[in-house]
C-alpha cells in the first residue's frame, strides 16, 4: 500500500519507521527536512518537498501537534491536500485533536470524496518505537476502519474501536485527563511529604506497593521527576491541550466536572511558567514555586 505520513516528530518518527519496516511504500512530509532525510537514509522512505506530493497515496496518516494544523494541511486555501487526493482516499488523523472539530472536518472532507478517521494513540515514545501503542479508532465508515487495521497494527498492538468519528479523539483526551489527575495528585503528595520530612524515593516505594499506585507513580515520578531528568518525550503543551479538550467537552455536554476545570487551570499555569515545549513531567516545578 502507498502510505503518506505527515508529521515525524517524537512520536511520528518511530511510527513512520515501523510502517516502512512493514514493506509499504511510505512517503513522508514534515517541516523539518533533516528528520525526513534521516528517515529516508535509514529506511528508504520517500521525502515529499510539499504536502501535495502525497496526492497519489492510498492512505494518509497525520501525526501533528494540533487539530488546527491537521485542518490546515487538508483545507488550506489554494494549497490544501484534500483537493489533490483521489476520491475514496482514506485519511487517518492519529494526532490529539478536538473531537467536535474532527467531526466538522470529516464532513468537509467527505464532500471532497475523502474518508476521514481518527485514531489517536497512547503509550509514549518507547511504545511507539516498539510498535506497541494503544490505538483508539473512531469513524463512520466501517469498511474503511477494517481496511486500515492491518496498517495500524504495524504501529500498535491494542486496537480499540470507540464509535463514530471524533470518538477516538474524545477517548484520548479523557485518558490524558485521568493521567494528568494521577500526576497532579502524586506531585502534591510528594510536595507535602517532603515538607513534612519524608524521603520522596521511599514515598514512591510505598505508594507503588499500595493503593495509591498508578502509571505516574510507577513510571513518571520514579524515573523522571525524583532525579530531575524530566525526559518522557511528551511536551507539557500537548498534555495541557488534551486536558483542556476534556474540560471543554464537559462544558459542551453540560457535565458537572469541577476537577477537569481545576486541572486545566493548573496545567495552563505550568505552561505559562515553563513553556509549552518543556517535558510534561516538569509541571510540578511550577506548582512547587
Amino acid at each position: 500500500m502507498r502510505i503518506g505520513f505527515i508529521g515525524i516528530g517524537n512520536m511520528g518518527l518511530p511510527m513512520a519507521r515501523n510502517l516502512a519496516k512493514g514493506a509499504h511504500q511510505v512517503t513522508v512530509y514534515d517541516s523539518d527536512p533533516v528528520r525526513m532525510a534521516r528517515l529516508a537514509d535509514e529506511h528508504g522512505v520517500i521525502k515529499a518537498s510539499c504536502v501535495t506530493e502525497l496526492s497519489d497515496v492510498d492512505l494518509v496518516i497525520s501525526m501533528l501537534p494540533t487539530g488546527k494544523i491537521v485542518r490546515d494541511v487538508y483545507l488550506a486555501p489554494g494549497g490544501g491536500l484534500a483537493s489533490h487526493l483521489r476520491p475514496g482516499t482514506i485519511a487517518v488523523d492519529m494526532s490529539s485533536s478536538e473531537p467536535n472539530k474532527t467531526r466538522t472536518l470529516g464532513q468537509e472532507l467527505d464532500a471532497l470524496g475523502v474518508v476521514f478517521l481518527d485514531a489517536p494513540v497512547s503509550g509514549g515514545v518507547p511504545r511507539a518505537e516498539s510498535g506497541l501503542l494503544t490505538i483508539m479508532i473512531g469513524g463512520d465508515n466501517p469498511g474503511a476502519i477494517e481496511s486500515v487495521k492491518p496498517i495500524l497494527s504495524l504501529m500498535g498492538n491494542r486496537l480499540f474501536e470507540t464509535g463514530g468519528l471524533g470518538s477516538g479523539h474524545a477517548m484520548k483526551a479523557l485518558n490524558n485527563f485521568v493521567a494528568a489527575a494521577g500526576y497532579s495528585a502524586a506531585a502534591e503528595a510528594l510536595a507535602i511529604g517532603q515538607r513534612f520530612g519524608l524521603d520522596p524515593t521511599r514515598m514512591l516505594e510505598i505508594i507503588n506497593l499500595s493503593t495509591g499506585r498508578n502509571f505516574n507513580t510507577e513510571m513518571v515520578m520514579k524515573e523522571h521527576v525524583v532525579d530531575g531528568k524530566f525526559a518522557t518525550g511528551f511536551a507539557l503543551g500537548l498534555m495541557t491541550k488534551d486536558i483542556k479538550t476534556a474540560a471543554d467537552l464537559a462544558i459542551v455536554l453540560q457535565v458537572d466536572s469541577p476537577l477537569s476545570a481545576l486541572l486545566s487551570e493548573r496545567w495552563t499555569s505550568a505552561v505559562e511558567s515553563l513553556g509549552a515545549t518543556r517535558d510534561f513531567s516538569a509541571a510540578m516545578l511550577d506548582w512547587e514555586s
